[in-house]
């Protein structure tokens, strides 16, 4: 299967799985779901940010997590729940731990994303993990629970329940 660059590729290296929700806010958390988004180089159409030097711009344009880690953060009894934490857009079915900066995401059709970092959890999504211990998504403290920035490599339009496919960085 010929990939962007033309180079071939082997959909064994392939992560696939599907948008579980993309979501948007004002500023802060939690973001509201919508049902489908505009990406741009920028991040998602009428989603902003209250803190814009430690949130957003090129290489924080849209942020991303996993469901099964939402799930699981549930299951030792935090209280958070999809957008509590910020991510632009939820994803399910995709092994989470292989998500590092460097790897490629295609969403739907027309989006790619390149994950650029591992966030930075702050106080601000205290109120989603109990007695405020944000930093159990912290990569530093807990590897492979951190939420994830991407920058925008191709623009256009996402929908929930979207096709996503991951693609490992290059060595």
């Amino acid at each position: 299967m010929p990939s962007e660059a033309g180079h071939s590729i082997s959909l064994d290296n392939h992560l696939t799985g599907s948008v579980a929700a993309i979501n948007i806010s004002n500023g802060g958390v939690p973001k509201g779901r919508v049902s489908g988004a505009q990406v741009s180089r920028l991040g998602l159409e009428k989603d902003t940010q209250d803190d814009k030097i430690h949130h957003g711009g090129p290489e924080r344009a849209v942020c991303l997590y996993s469901l099964e880690r939402i799930r699981s953060l549930q299951t030792e009894g935090h209280p958070i729940d999809i957008g509590t934490v910020g991510e632009n857009i939820t994803v399910e079915g995709i092994d989470w731990d292989r998500i590092v900066p460097g790897v490629t995401i295609k969403i739907g059709d027309q989006v790619l994303l390149e994950v650029a970092s591992f966030t930075n959890p702050c106080k601000t999504i205290r109120a989603s993990f109990i007695d405020g211990e944000f930093i159990r998504i912290a990569q530093k403290l807990h590897p492979g629970w951190s939420r994830v920035y991407a920058r925008v490599i191709r623009e256009g339009q996402i929908r929930f329940g979207d096709p996503v496919e991951v693609n490992p960085a290059s060595e």
